[in-house]
């Protein structure tokens, strides 16, 4: 175990908040690889600050199995830790560190792995997948996707290892993240008359969110493997006006909507869209300049076919005769929909651990993810 917590602490090390390039660690786990004689694949980002990485272990031919995971970490600014989150620290059996569970854990293992994995003189490859920009919103992943697809020989199987408990979860909602902005007109409050409130309108565009959530929330779906199982709505964010005596000029806010892979957004996001079309020409009837627009990102969900070649080799790695769902969104869909590629979703540690100060992974958890791989590595090799 000691290379596999050396390379956990050598990846948590890396301060890779989304805000922030994660070049250093691409750079380091390139030259660490190609140490073993191993090329790398880098995808970078548009100006070039950030990059996925993807590299073959074995032989370069059909058969291989991708292990992927997300090289940044959500922030730790106002968070109250009580160790450094950027050193890992062993205690009470834990690992604690930002990016320990989620999901550098991970990564760390089929990293440190590498060796075992060219002792064993694999037969069909082992893939890692390394992208960025998970954390807000899976942005970075479907450019690599597209690559590994064009240019690999044909993948069986994606194990996209986000903290699952080495449970086997074979579906996750889609990720419809929204971010509206109201455009109104200034005036004194005692004259509100002569302006047009955007706090106003945006309130009538939540209310109208809230009560399709409601909608949602009395129209649940039963047998589904998800908690809650119904998609829903959430306005998390609010900012708007400069001034009590002031009619608001502007206001935005975000709205978080996670859908069932079995429902079509659309449907919801029309009736939304619908009633800002409605509001939106009021506004202009009052004030030409008045405007509401909204900004989208997009992350598809995920469910694993009843037959499926990835998931069936999962639940074999990990002894499971049953698969779960996740609640969280991954970057599953986007290889199964942008790569046509048969994925499942299993990893260490938990997701009550993520995001959180003091996040840790149990090193029970780190020997089963060594103990999958090491399954993994051996039956690529037969």
């Amino acid at each position: 175990m000691k290379n596999i917590k050396e390379m956990i602490a050598r990846l948590v090390s890396f301060d890779t908040v989304s805000n922030k390039s994660n070049l250093a660690l691409i750079d380091d786990v390139k030259n660490y690889l190609a140490d073993h004689g191993i090329k790398s694949h880098l995808v970078p980002n548009a100006d070039g600050t950030k990059a996925n990485l993807y590299a073959t272990v074995g032989p370069n031919v059909a058969g291989g199995v991708v292990l992927s995971g997300h090289t940044d970490v959500v922030p730790v600014d106002d968070q109250d830790w009580t160790t450094n989150p950027f050193e890992v620290v062993e205690k009470h059996n834990r690992l604690y560190g930002r990016g320990t569970c989620d999901m550098k854990g991970f990564c760390a293992i089929a990293l440190a792995l590498v060796p075992e994995m060219l002792d064993a003189n694999l037969k069909r490859p082992i893939h890692i997948a390394l992208s960025y920009d998970e954390e807000l919103g899976c942005l970075g992943a479907p450019f690599m996707i597209k690559e590994m697809a064009q240019k690999l020989p044909p993948i069986d199987a994606v194990i996209v290892g986000e903290p699952t408990n080495m449970q086997v979860a074979e579906m996750h909602k889609g990720v419809y993240g929204m971010t509206i902005h109201v455009q109104g007109l200034e005036a004194h409050s005692s004259q509100t008359h002569l302006g047009v409130s955007a706090t106003r309108y945006a309130a009538k565009i939540i209310n109208f969110i809230n009560d399709l959530h409601d909608e949602l929330v009395a129209n649940p779906y039963e047998g589904l493997p998800l908690l809650p199982n119904h998609s829903t709505l959430n306005v998390g964010i609010v900012k708007g006006g400069i001034a009590d005596n002031i009619v608001a000029r502007d206001c935005s806010f975000t709205c978080d909507y996670r859908v069932l892979p079995q429902e079509d957004y659309n449907i919801v996001v029309g009736k939304i869209d619908a009633y800002i079309a409605e509001l939106e020409a009021e506004m202009k009837a009052k004030h030409a300049g008045c405007a509401i627009t909204k900004e989208v990102i997009w992350t598809p969900g995920f469910a694993a076919p009843q037959e499926d070649a990835a998931k069936s080799l999962a639940m074999r790695l990990a002894g499971k005769n049953e698969t779960i769902g996740v609640p969280y969104g991954t970057e599953a869909g986007q290889f199964q929909e942008d790569g046509g590629f048969s994925t499942i979703v299993c990893g260490p540690g938990s997701i009550d651990q993520a995001h959180k100060p003091d996040e840790f992974i149990e090193l029970s958890q780190v020997e089963l993810g060594v103990k999958f791989i090491r399954d993994l590595i051996a039956h690529q090799s037969n």
